[in-house]
């Protein structure tokens, strides 16, 4: 769907993204975070896609989930979405510690009978992640 010329992907990336720059990150891999909250498995998928999308990129991956078949057809991909080792390093960090699927999420509030529970569960990592990721980017960028 395009809105102005643009699609909607294209708009939220633009949006997200000096948010995503100040982490270390950018507007396509939070927005695949966002996409990718049903299951964590599709980020790197969904950062592929979008990239492909947003780039211009033409091939079986613009527009669709895709499992790239070389390291150096994932690499190309990203070096044109305009990855740096910033990019990566803060990626792998804020992996780790962002927050949890919604499967998680709803087995959390099952188990507690608390939404309050699972709303820290869920904004505690991403708060985590967000700090971790700026600090990093920050002290990165200070010493380069």
């Amino acid at each position: 769907m395009q809105v102005g010329g643009q699609s909607i992907a294209a708009h939220l990336v633009s949006l997200l993204d000096p948010f995503g720059v100040l982490l270390g990150l950018n507007g396509v891999i939070l927005l695949a975070y966002v996409v990718a909250i049903p299951a964590n498995e599709i980020v790197m998928p969904a950062v592929l896609m979008l990239t492909m999308l947003l780039t211009g990129m033409s091939g079986a991956g613009a527009g669709v989930l895709v499992e790239l078949d070389t390291s150096a057809t994932t690499l190309g991909v990203l070096q044109a979405g305009g990855w740096t080792l910033l990019t990566a390093v803060n990626l792998m960090l804020f992996s780790l510690l962002h927050n949890p699927c919604s499967t998680t999420l709803y087995t959390i509030y099952k188990e507690s009978g608390s939404r309050k529970w699972t709303i820290v569960a869920a904004l505690l990592p991403l708060a985590i992640g967000v700090v971790v990721t700026f600090v990093v980017a920050q002290v990165w960028r200070l010493l380069a």
